[in-house]
Order: C-alpha cells, then structure tokens, then sequence
C-alpha cells in the first residue's frame, strides 16, 4: 500500500514531533488539535510547547505545505493518534481522550487504512478503538489497527523518534506487518513487532520498572534524612559496586508517563501488582515528605524571626530543562505550600507565565527569599550563588553546585 497522506490526531508533546517528522519526510500531513489557538499558531509555523529543534521542524514542514493543522480530521492512509491518557481521581485510567478522538475519524476512515494509537494506553484499548468504530457503524474487517506507544524522552524528542527502537503490536499479523513497516521508513531503530496486547503491556512495564528504581531511590533519600546521612554521598559511595546503580531521589515522580502508567497495571490487576503499587505510593509519599520538610523550616524560620518566611521554590517543571507541568510533583509542592499560607516565589524558567503563580526570575527570587528550595535541576540554576545568610533546602542533584545543604 503507497501511504501519501497521514492523519495525527493531538498536537502535543508526541503528536507534534510527529507530525513534524513525518512533514519533513515528505508525506502530507494533517495535523489534528480541538484548541484553536494551537492550530493556528503551528499554521503559522511556529510552536507552542518547549523542545529542542522542534520549531525548527515545524516551520520547515508548514513552509513546505506538508504540514497543515485543523481542528477537524481529514481523509489519509494512516491515522495516527497521539492524545492524552490521564487517570480519574481514584486512580482509574481515563480514555475519553482515546474514544472520542477514535469517534473524529470515523467519517474518514476507508477500507485499507492503519488506525495506529500512540498513546500510552491499559491493555486493550487498541481493541477498544476499533470496537469503537464498529459502534459508529464503520467496517472494520478491512481497516488495520495497531499500537505502537512513544519512547522518547523530553528534551531529547526529535532525535528518539528516529533512533530509538520501536515496538508495534497490530490486533492482527497483517495490521503488524503494514504498521511496521511504515514505521521503517523513518526510523533508524529496530522496530519490533509483536501483537497489540503485548505492545501494551510492554510499555506499561518500562514505566513501571522506572518508577520501582526511583521508589529505592526516594525511600533512600527519607531514610539517609532520618539517620543523618548525606544521601547523595550514600548513592555515590554505593553505585561504585559493580553491580549497583541507583538512580538519583527527587521530589517525586511526574510527567505523562511514569506518574501516570504504573496505576494502569495496579488498576487491571485487581490486587496483584503489589510491588507497582507501593513503588507509586512510595512516590507520591515523597512530595508530601517534602511539603512537611518546608513547612517545618518555615514555621521555625516565623519563630525565631517573628515574621512569616519567603520561600523560593525553585522549579516547576516535572524534569529539568523542559516546560512540562504534567504530573509535576515540583508543582504540586509549590501549589501545597501556597495553600498552606506560606509565602511562595515561584521560578520557572521555561515558561513565561503561569495560572497560579507570578513567575519571578530565579536571582532575583533567591535574592527575596529567606529559604531557597530547589525542587528540580535545571540548568539556570547552576550558577547560582545563595548568600550563607539564607538556608538552601534541595531535594534535586545540581551537580555544580557547592553551597547547597542536602537534605
């Protein structure tokens, strides 16, 4: 089948690489968004999320006429969909996203297309989008659906959506074989195929294997705090056996994926996923540790000095050096402390504005503040220099940094 013409559906963090890439490949690429604003916005070539070279590739592929977005599907060989899978308040995982963005194409899906879902998803929902079709009356005997989820990293995007290897499970071998090998034609990596299920369930287990290593890593740091001990001169001391490698504590765990994915297994196992689920609590037990740690050094701050204290909370971001919110555990602390009365100064230097919070530029908060708290690594806040006068908590490695007291 000659594939001309693809459908991504979602301009977001994944979709709009992808669509970019895929621009820049010379296909003809409509791109999907229900924001207006961020429709126009990539029809004027240029981008509204933070990624290296990412505006360097949408601007080539709208000036090429390859790249065109809208706020409503179009007719294509290849509908790929790229939208977010969020979980509800009690942890279930939420696909609406998925369903109502499979129930958008339904008008222009054809016999011979690929339905491809991106989107990092629970087991079963590549069958659910097609059951989902056949519920809006479309034949699907003939329409090939696959999963085949983004491994890539912020930051590093443009690049792993090349390199990187890929997996690509169809709910037949012939949706497999087709899918597979469209994603040969511009990808450097292996891809492996396998069925839908197991592509599934394979990216649910990277996720969950990464969050069970930061859950060591963060009961570490609590326990290091407990008996006195710098944790980071316990890991680094430790990581010298052979065969140790433990990964750096932080705040918590955050963005799309590894805060996210782990409640998908824990949700489908009903009881089973014992280890995945503490490793998430473990996790989440870490921001509010943090909160606690604030408060505390906040309220003997007020009585030692008679007045509240100013507290910088260095970071927003869920990693360092992007300007993704999503999940942040960083957020959600300077968001608690807010809440709780103290006096927050917030710094975000990858974004410019922000709902919540006046975003002050980082010297000029720690030259406010009376505790500095350094929540993510990011590069600004390298050079730093905190005057001895004022006390640095930080539950993030910045490994230049000398004058920061670990905690």
């Amino acid at each position: 089948m000659g594939i001309k013409k693809i459908c991504v559906v979602g301009l977001g963090y994944i979709g709009l690489p992808t669509a970019s890439l895929l621009a820049n490949r010379g296909y003809k690429v409509h791109g999907v968004d229900i924001v207006e604003e961020t429709v126009n916005i990539i029809n004027q070539g240029r981008i509204h999320i933070v990624e290296p070279d990412l505006d360097t590739f949408v601007q080539s592929a709208v000036k090429s006429g390859n790249l065109v977005a809208s706020t409503k599907p179009d007719f294509a060989d290849v509908f790929i969909i790229a939208v977010p899978t969020p979980f509800k308040d009690n942890h279930v995982p939420n696909v609406d996203y998925i369903i109502s963005a499979t129930k958008s194409i339904a008008p222009y899906v054809k016999e011979g297309n690929i339905v491809i879902l991106e989107s990092t998803s629970p087991v079963g929902t590549t069958d659910l989008m097609e059951q989902t079709l056949k519920d809006e009356g479309i034949d699907t005997t003939h329409i090939h659906f696959a999963h085949c989820p983004e491994r890539v990293l912020p930051g590093k995007i443009m690049h792993e959506l090349v390199a990187n290897d890929r997996i690509v499970g169809g709910t037949t071998p012939t949706a497999t074989k087709l899918t597979a090998d469209f994603y040969r034609d511009f990808v450097t990596g292996e891809v492996l195929e396998t069925d839908a299920r197991t592509a599934e369930m394979a990216k649910l287990t990277e996720n969950s294997f990464r969050d069970v290593n930061i859950a060591f890593a963060n009961e570490l740091s609590i326990l290091a705090d407990k008996f006195g001990i710098d944790v980071w001169e316990l890991i680094d001391l430790a990581n010298r056996h052979p065969r140790v490698n433990i990964l750096q504590p932080g705040c918590g765990v955050g963005g799309h994926c590894i805060a996210v994915d782990p409640w998908f297994i824990v949700d489908a196992a009903k009881g089973d996923a014992k280890l995945i689920k503490t490793a998430r609590e473990v996790n989440d037990y870490k921001s509010l540790w943090v909160i606690e740690k604030v408060k505390n050094r906040a309220l003997e701050f007020e009585k030692t000095h008679g007045r509240k204290a100013r507290v910088a909370c260095m970071g927003l971001a869920f990693k360092p050096d992007i300007d993704d919110l999503r999940e942040s555990p960083a957020l959600y602390i300077t968001r608690m402390l807010k809440a709780s009365g103290i006096d927050v100064i917030a710094v975000e230097p990858n974004i410019k504005e922000h709902k919540e919070f006046e975003i002050v530029d980082p010297k000029e908060a720690v030259a406010k503040a009376d505790i500095v708290v350094f929540l993510v690594a990011h590069k600004e806040f390298l050079d730093i220099d905190v005057d001895e006068s004022k006390e640095v908590l930080s539950f993030c490695k910045l490994k230049e940094r000398r004058k920061v007291k670990r905690n």
